[in-house]
């Protein structure tokens, strides 16, 4: 197999641009890699290759006739299957979509597209993103690259095991509560979550509407830079997305962090943590000091109620969402002939997993008369004050510095009996969302079973330019990104 989807995206098109390389043969080597790898791995839920190669093609003949192409050229581009694509399926890895074909396309899809993304497919997730290890998922499981018997991390599992084992070069993946960062740090790579509002979600499938946000996942940091780029800005068809001036990501990446003051909360490294997961956290905090950075240690105090919080927010919100899908409009329809309470009821029931049922019973329960200002109203005037932790922490320091998980990626099976320790594994990534920052993961180095370790970086509202300069830094210091998992090295 050629090594060529296993180059960053930003060596990719520089080679396409210089006549290196054609954008067809760049396709092609996805989909070959693709189809040998995925049949284990599982991250795909659906391939794309006829719209592959006619995207390739149109992007080579432009480059011979000398006309302009668009700042991912020819890059491999693999989707989360909870974004719209316009005549391809869009399943939300759920049995309740899995014949449901959208007539247009996210806003995020189109902007991809124009920047000339080559789509290789679908990616699997936990069903309705609702999940921290794609186990959840209506069709399958996807591994993990690094050790086949691990999970990926969830939500956007199947995207980050795609990034990781070079079947594309860059994803598309939604974080509710870490969906990005914590499969990124399972899997060693990098995973965006910009700040809520920065990128449209428009054409995104609703899991909790004041938490869901659009990312990516990259080789490397200043990938992540290039694809914000694209990716980011005002849409009026989203009623949540912020009129905000979208900078040059790129321009300031080489800036360094001298002077930049970095922010350890005491609270993210309390019992719990694994011990290398520890231990290559705070050397990385230590290759800032070495770079200029100043390291400030922090409170963040309300942060041992984020996941309480989160999982009323995040589930009374997806008991709304979720109420759509009925049998009737679209999607999965029983087909026993019932009255119309039946139709609803056996629609859902055979149509969702025991991980939606779950959330939607809990969300249920919190919006359910008598019990609204006891859980949900309650959990809403707490999730203000995780805000005003981090409003607190701004006055202080540029950036915070935390684990992404607790834990590198845990064997299958191990946590699917016990939801709560599954859902305490996104304990450290939850409060970015409930705030609604920008946050980060890159690989730090390696914890238990040779597996990676994900460092979060987190910054105020919007500043996304910021928070990729300091991720690039260690990047650039450090060589812990290039490593490769057992698929890619085998």
């Amino acid at each position: 197999m050629t090594s060529l989807p296993t180059l960053p995206a930003h060596a990719l098109t520089a080679r396409l641009l210089a006549g290196d390389v054609s954008a067809t043969e760049v396709a092609e080597a996805a989909l070959e890699r693709t189809r040998a790898l995925d049949p284990e791995l599982g991250s795909f839920n659906t391939l794309m290759a006829d719209a592959a190669l006619a995207k390739a093609k149109d992007i080579d003949a432009r480059i011979a006739a000398g006309k302009p192409v668009g700042p991912l050229a020819g890059v491999p581009l693999a989707i989360k299957d909870n974004m719209c694509t316009r005549g391809v399926p869009t399943t939300c890895s759920s049995k309740i979509l899995e014949d449901f074909v959208p007539p247009y396309n996210a806003t995020v899809v189109e902007l991809l597209d124009r920047a000339d993304a080559v789509p290789i497919g679908k990616t699997n997730l936990d069903e309705f993103a609702m999940g921290s290890s794609t186990e959840n998922s209506g069709f399958r499981p996807t591994r993990n690259p690094w050790d086949l018997s691990r999970a990926p991390g969830g939500s956007s599992g199947g995207s980050a095991a795609a990034v990781a084992s070079a079947e594309a070069v860059i994803a598309t993946g939604s974080d509710t509560g870490g969906s990005i960062r914590q499969p990124a740090a399972f899997c060693g790579v990098v995973g965006l979550k910009p700040t809520y509002g920065r990128v449209s979600r428009y054409g995104l499938v609703a899991f909790a509407s004041s938490l869901d946000q659009i990312g990516t996942f990259t080789r490397d940091v200043r990938d992540a830079a290039i694809a914000l780029g694209v990716i980011a800005g005002h849409d009026p068809r989203d009623s949540t997305s912020a009129n905000v001036p979208v900078p040059d990501y790129v321009a300031s990446l080489d800036d360094g962090v001298k002077g930049v003051r970095i922010g350890v909360p005491r609270e993210y490294f309390a019992e719990g943590i694994e011990p290398s997961v520890e231990a290559a956290v705070r050397a990385a905090a230590d290759v800032y000091r070495s770079l200029g950075a100043e390291l400030v240690n922090i409170s963040l105090p309300h942060t041992e109620y984020a996941v309480a919080i989160y999982y009323i927010v995040a589930t009374a919100e997806a008991s709304s969402n979720l109420a759509r899908y009925d049998g009737v409009h679209y999607g999965h329809r029983t087909k026993d002939d019932v009255d119309i309470v039946e139709l609803y009821s056996r629609s859902r029931a055979e149509g969702f997993g025991p991980e939606v049922k779950r959330r939607i019973m809990l969300g249920t329960f919190a919006l359910s008369s008598g019990f609204y200002d006891a859980y949900y109203l309650k959990a809403l005037k707490a999730r203000a004050m995780i805000k005003k932790d981090f409003d607190e922490a701004w006055k202080k320091v540029d950036c915070v510095l935390c684990p992404t998980s607790p834990t590198v990626a845990f064997k299958f099976g191990e946590r699917t009996e016990d939801p709560l320790s599954m859902y305490l594994s996104d304990i450290y990534t939850i409060s970015c969302n409930l705030a609604g920052l920008p946050g980060i993961s890159v690989n730090c180095g390696k914890g238990e079973g040779g597996m990676p370790v994900g460092l979060q970086l987190m910054a105020k509202p919007f500043d996304e330019a910021l928070l990729l300069r300091i991720a690039h830094a260690f990047q650039s210091a450090t060589t812990h990104h290039l490593g490769q998992p057992s698929v890619l090295s085998a």
